[in-house]
This record gives structure tokens, sequence and C-alpha cells, in this order.
């Protein structure tokens, strides 16, 4: 289980120990670190940009389509015109 910093409360972490996945979510600043391979941290890293671009399209962004099957069609057209630009 990848998450940002917003998802490091401890209960959370157990909940997902207890699912039998393990949690790879970055501690805050004031708490002591967590052993997490560089790979998951920079795989996380690359999905956080991927939604920050993919936020730029107001119809993501603020979600208009009512139905998730519309919602998740509009996901693909930005994810594939992002991909294709240079």
């Amino acid at each position: 289980m990848v998450g940002d910093r917003g998802y490091t409360s401890h209960r959370f972490r157990e909940h997902i120990w207890g699912m039998g996945a393990r949690p790879a979510i970055p501690p805050q600043r004031h708490e002591a670190p967590v052993a997490c391979p560089e790979w998951i941290d920079t795989n996380r890293n690359r999905v956080e940009r991927l939604w920050a671009r993919l936020k730029q399209w107001r119809a993501v962004a603020t979600r208009y389509e009512k139905t998730a099957t519309s919602f998740a069609g509009v996901l693909c057209l930005a994810a594939a015109l992002d991909w294709l630009k240079p």
C-alpha cells in the first residue's frame, strides 16, 4: 500500500498490516523515519506528479461526470494526451 503523508496514522498502518499488505507511507516530519525501499518512494512520487498534471484538466479536477464510467473515460483521455505530449 503506497500513500502520502496524509495517511501516516498508526491506526491506518496497523489496518494495512492486518490486511496482509506492507505500508509504504513516509512519516510526518516530526515522526521517526520508517524503512521504505527507494524504488517505492520514487514510484509514489511519479504517481503524485501524474495526478497533479491530470488535475490541470478541469473535468478531472472538479469531476463533472456523474457516473464512474464516464469519469474513467475522461481520466483515460487525459492520461493518453499527457503521455502523447512532447
